[in-house]
């Protein structure tokens, strides 16, 4: 038997395993996904097996199936079982949404026979003539016949081009069509009156799958189902379901986002090319990417993106094109980032105030940190870190600060030329007017919510009018409204203001709500380290109190990483949620509202901890014999002797580390993987078991509904957004960040390109000549980051008062003295009851004066512990720097922008010679015309003239005049 079926025709070979119908030579651009529930005895659903084509669409024979009501009962004759009527429902909506997409002009063919049980499909395919009647409502840009040359460069950049060219040989993906082209197709939205214009030699490849399935998915989306009727039996128990159902139907109309919404389908996406890996697998883009994009051996490699977009569309294409722009510009600020690094590693030793604090000589002794438990301390205990801390408190790190706020405009400005090219390349200039026409479709939910609104009215005016007699001159023309209300009602019905007041007062105590907890979040970290450092001091080892710092500032940092990770992931829920209530009407308008609260939440998540450490923490800490205190109990804690600037470094890394490995990588393979692993235990658990079927191979449509649904972009753009703030906020204090991000964002390429090829459905394609609202975050961002580093270089690190030192202070010139100078001195006299530490003589000799880091009075001035003339002079310079700083590189940034242009020039000329060249092929076709309608014109007039001189001839010879003339 085994020996036969091997030797038999495999009649899934001729569809190609799914990619094709029944008949082997249409092929399917967009499945259905529904669930077929029948009742349990013989009578089952109707189903037409196959719609536009009369060959069979079924392994081995099918027969229609009566309708429910309208066949033999069955076979055992008993009573038929309940049945489902909502089930019921949604096969006749079903029944009549396909039909509607038949006369639209798409051809169907079902198939519920298939390995996944209790899972139907709908395959869809376009006819031609449908694709060039969307194409050219859609206003595509197809290629025409028309070729031309694209202007290259000359002299002396066209010898550097091809020496660039040859060297980057190597890292080029072997993609057809990635090298820079010498030539290109004119490219005219496409119109069937002009079909001469295109190349339509081959049309089963003029449209590309891509643009095949866009196409399908813009009918599913316009075509509704509005006239379908509730006919269940009758009974008295349905009665108000049935009335409801029917005038919800009346009132509403159902596109494939309604319907998938309502459960009517449970999925629908177009097909993936082929697979992308195995024996006999037949080449396709699939594979091609999988090989040359989606594979990490490939990382070091240049992206197909041109292939990229062919596969998936534009808006992907850009999402990918503006990461590799992003990671190119990441190795210049990593090498510069790693020089300023190792500036710092090479003039540690010849830091003056760092090797004052190590020096025991100095025998400085330090107030305690904590009340009762701490001791006093010598400064020369905080060695390691005032050496750490020069490694990124240098003066290198105001000229990164400056270099990074350049670096982010000029990346900026890099991308929106880079954009341009894309446009130009990809045929999406002038592109507005489609964009609108998308921006206005109304989403499944705005319908409902209309739908809900429209029928409280109209329920309102029935008890209204039930009091009121009618005429009977009016019935008719109710029921001629009543009729028309599922065309005119949703119509005129909209949302406003008041309908979401509920909502948007939601959103706003939801939000002031989720930040309130991330405060109280790191509220409670503070208590926790000043918990635990008292505690720590209270330890009997020596190792363990001179390592207190390190120990409480890492477990904290990583119980912020736990929470940030944890709380990201809820944030984004409640980001979405809080969107959906809000009932955007538009797609657009839900990504944008989408994407402002998931930024807002999450930017508040990551960055509030960085911004305690750099620029709250040490501030109101108060003075020894009046300190600060939360909750009457807990000592604000001050930062080191060398500043917060370390501590702020070892925050910043280990959270943007941790957000990456962890978030951005484990999270991104791991979970897509347990889901898919957990489907197929589903699946596998529904399916019965079939021997026969076990062995043969899956077709592609089923292969790919077990295939994660794509969710859009907005996770993969806010991972890099808030990597880019990590970049740019603080690099002030971490100059390595950069080529942190640039190790994590070449991972993070083949890693989002391996997702999308192998472990995500193929989304529809989408349209798009930018990346939307992301590009003004960024550019906020940008422009943020000056503020910040600003402050954190003028506040959080030492390099002002170090300054104000040198030229003011200082008796010689150098920094000698600098760390006596910042401190003041406190007598211990003045603790206050309970406050001083228990075992005073911990050092080995009685204080009597303590020093701590402040610039105030001291305990022998008339004003003692006030603050000094010092502070003010500090504050002052700290503000000036500020000021002139952020003024400085903000108008750098300006003159980046400005001295950039947005269109390279090149692009600018060839679009101008595109327009020009399109006017002389219309003219050209205008006076071909014109040639031809005179040629006609002259074939006339030329047989005309044998009639007019035969005509005199003919009078002459007729028979009122015989014989000839008179």
């Amino acid at each position: 038997m085994k020996l036969l079926n091997s030797l038999s025709v495999d009649p899934d070979a001729e569809c190609k395993h799914g990619l094709y119908l029944r008949d082997g030579r249409r092929k399917v651009d967009y499945i259905l996904v529904y669930h077929p529930k029948r009742p349990s005895g013989s009578r089952t659903l109707a189903r037409r097996v196959q719609h536009g084509d009369a060959a069979p669409a079924a392994r081995g024979t099918r027969q229609d199936q009566p309708l429910p009501g309208k066949g033999d009962v069955g076979a055992a004759g008993g009573p038929e079982p309940p049945m489902d009527y909502h089930e019921d429902d949604k096969r006749f909506r079903r029944e009549e949404y396909e039909g509607n997409l038949l006369e639209a002009g798409l051809e169907l063919e079902r198939d519920e026979e298939t390995k996944i049980h209790g899972v139907g499909f709908v395959k869809i395919h376009a006819p031609w003539n449908v694709l060039c009647r969307e194409a050219e409502f859609l206003k595509l840009k197809m290629p025409t016949k028309k070729l031309y040359h694209i202007n290259e460069t000359r002299g002396l950049l066209k010898k550097i081009n091809s020496v660039l060219q040859k060297i980057t040989d190597p890292i080029q993906p072997k993609v057809a069509g990635h090298r820079p082209q010498t030539t290109k197709r004119l490219s005219y939205p496409f119109s069937r009156e002009k079909q001469h214009l295109f190349d339509l030699s081959d049309k089963d490849s003029f449209f590309d799958s891509k643009t095949r399935s866009t196409i399908v998915y813009e009918i599913l989306k316009r075509t509704t189902c509005t006239k379908a009727k509730y006919s269940m039996g009758q009974g008295e128990g349905r009665k108000k379901d049935s009335a409801l159902l029917s005038k919800r139907r009346k009132c509403s109309k159902y596109g494939i986002t309604s319907l998938l919404a309502n459960g009517v389908y449970s999925a629908a996406y177009p097909l993936h090319d082929g697979d992308y890996e195995g024996e006999n697998v037949e080449f396709n883009d699939r594979k091609l990417l999988y090989q040359e994009w989606a594979s990490y051996g490939v990382f070091y490699k240049y992206q197909p993106i041109d292939l990229v977009r062919k596969y998936f569309g534009e808006k992907i294409g850009l999402y990918f094109a503006w990461l590799g722009v992003y990671t190119q510009m990441l190795i210049p600020a990593s090498v510069v980032g790693i020089i300023v690094f190792l500036y710092g590693c090479a003039t540690v030793n010849e830091n003056i105030p760092s090797m004052e604090m190590c020096d025991q000589r100095h025998n400085i002794t330090m107030c305690p940190l904590c009340d009762k438990t701490c001791s006093y301390w010598k400064m020369s205990s905080a060695c390691a870190t005032a050496r750490a801390s020069h490694l990124f408190d240098n003066p290198a790190t105001v000229f990164f600060s400056v270099f990074m706020a350049l670096w982010a405009a000029t990346f900026m400005e890099h991308w929106k030329r880079k954009q341009m090219r894309l446009n130009y390349r990809w045929d999406l200039t002038g592109f507005e007017e489609e964009e609108e026409a998308v921006k206005d479709h109304p989403r499944a939910e705005y319908e409902a919510r209309v739908l809900e609104k429209s029928l409280r009215t109209e329920c309102k005016s029935k008890e209204k009018r039930r009091h009121i007699p009618e005429e009977s001159t009016n019935k008719w023309k109710q029921r001629v409204k009543t009729a028309m209300a599922g065309v005119k009602l949703t119509d005129k019905v909209k949302l406003t203001w008041r309908d979401r007041f509920p909502a948007y007062v939601t959103n706003l105590v939801s939000i002031v709500f989720m930040i309130a907890v991330t405060f109280a979040i790191v509220l409670g970290v503070i208590i926790y380290r000043i918990s635990t450092a008292a505690a720590l001091a209270m330890n009997s080892s020596p190792s363990v109190r001179s390592n207190i710092r390190v120990t409480v500032t890492a477990t904290a940092v990583i119980i912020n990483l736990v929470v940030i990770i944890l709380l990201d992931e809820v944030y984004g829920c409640i980001a979405r949620w809080l969107t959906k209530i809000e009932v955007p009407k538009t797609e657009k308008s839900f990504e944008e509202r989408l994407i402002f609260k998931a930024f807002l939440l999450k930017f508040v998540n990551s960055y509030t901890p960085i911004f305690y450490v750099a620029f709250f923490k040490g501030r109101f800490v108060g003075r020894p014999g009046d300190y600060v205190y939360i909750f009457r109990s807990f000592r604000m804690e001050e930062c080191a002797p060398g500043g917060c600037l370390m501590e702020l470094c070892i925050q910043l890394s280990i959270i943007m580390l941790g957000k990456q490995l962890i978030q951005n990588n484990l999270f991104e393979i791991g979970i897509p993987k347990m889901k898919k692993f957990i489907r197929y235990l589903r699946l596998r658990r529904q399916s019965p078991p079939d021997h026969d079927e076990h062995g043969k191979k899956r077709q592609r449509y089923e292969a790919d509904y077990t295939l994660e649904p794509f969710a859009g972009l907005t996770p993969e753009y806010m991972e890099m957004i808030i990597q880019f703030g990590f970049v740019t906020l603080f690099v002030a204090s971490f100059p390595l960040a950069p080529l942190f991000a640039l190790l994590n964002n070449i991972i993070e390429i083949r890693l989002d390109a391996k997702k999308f090829v192998t472990e995500l459905r193929r989304p529809v394609a989408v349209r798009a000549k930018d990346i939307g609202i992301w590009y003004n975050i960024l550019r906020g961002v940008g422009k943020l980051a000056v503020i910040i580093n600003a402050f954190v270089i003028s506040f959080t690190s030492d390099f002002i008062p170090r300054l104000v030192y040198l030229y003011v202070y200082s008796q010689n010139g150098t920094m000698h003295g600098f760390v006596n100078h910042t401190l003041s001195s406190f007598n211990v006299s003045d603790f206050q009851n309970g406050t001083a530490p228990n075992d005073p003589l911990d050092l080995g000799y009685e204080v009597q004066i303590c020093r701590y880091k402040d610039y105030r009075e001291p305990p022998w001035s008339e004003h003692k512990y006030d603050i000094s003339k010092d502070f003010w002079a500090v504050l002052a310079a700290r503000l000036a720097f500020v000021i002139v700083f952020q003024n400085l590189v903000m108008f750098m940034s300006d003159f980046v922008d400005w001295v950039i242009p947005d269109i390279p020039k090149d692009i600018s000329q060839q679009i101008h010679k595109e327009k020009v060249l399109m006017v002389e092929l219309f003219m050209r076709e205008e006076q071909g015309k014109q040639r031809l309608l005179g040629t006609w014109m002259e074939k006339d007039r030329k047989k005309d003239e044998p009639c007019n001189s035969h005509g005199p001839k003919a009078g002459l010879d007729s028979p009122e005049y015989p014989g000839g003339a008179p």
